[in-house]
């Protein structure tokens, strides 16, 4: 009787796990955060059986220009996750950064985020709360932002060189954060994407 029960329970349990919803964390299942065009639902594809397509499935191109990022693209910064990511998004204490070109973060980016090109990041800092100079920006006032950087996942170059710029056009580095793992690690887990404002 034991073995039928416990064959009964591994018979189930694949239905079972099927059921069971895809949520952010334990405890919370979306969040909600502001964009310029209305609230938007950031939460996990529902699918189990959902898969990466297209080039987020490409795992090894050539270096460079598709060379693995150091989590720390310069001193002072600060790695942070997918949770911290959605955190800012929703207590609106930070600026997501899409450092991806225009036309990438038009096909689709994290509900939220502003587009700042890497080429652009060091001449847009007055928009971050610096000051401009004639040498460039003063960044020494409480009302510099704090950022997260992103793009397209480990091997995209485009946010640190952004951060990078960035530092040396005299942005403090501690009010930079970097996510990694960019469109790439946000696609992978399934959550929300949306065309770029």
């Amino acid at each position: 009787m034991r073995r039928t029960f416990l064959a009964l329970i591994v018979i189930a349990a694949p239905g079972l796990a099927l059921a069971d919803p895809v949520g952010l964390t334990p405890d919370m299942m979306s969040a909600t955060v502001a964009t310029p065009v209305g609230p938007v639902e950031i939460l996990r594809n529902q699918d189990t059986e959902n898969r990466l397509s297209g080039d987020w499935t490409l795992t090894s191109r050539p270096c460079p220009n598709f060379c693995i990022q150091p989590m720390i693209p310069a001193p002072g910064v600060t790695p942070v996750g997918e949770l911290e990511v959605i955190a800012a998004l929703q207590s609106q204490s930070a600026v997501v950064i899409d450092g991806r070109i225009r036309p990438e973060f038009e096909a689709g980016t994290i509900p939220g985020a502003v587009s700042v090109p890497y080429t652009e990041a060091p001449d847009r800092l007055g928009e971050l709360g610096c000051e401009v100079d004639f040498d460039g920006f003063i960044c020494d006032s409480a009302d510099v932002a704090q950022v997260i950087l992103f793009c397209n996942g480990p091997w995209c170059g485009q946010s640190p060189t952004a951060a990078r710029r960035m530092i040396e056009a005299g942005f403090p580095a501690e009010n930079i954060s970097y996510y990694r793992g960019g469109m790439q690690n946000w696609q992978m887990l399934g959550l929300t994407v949306v065309p770029g404002q």
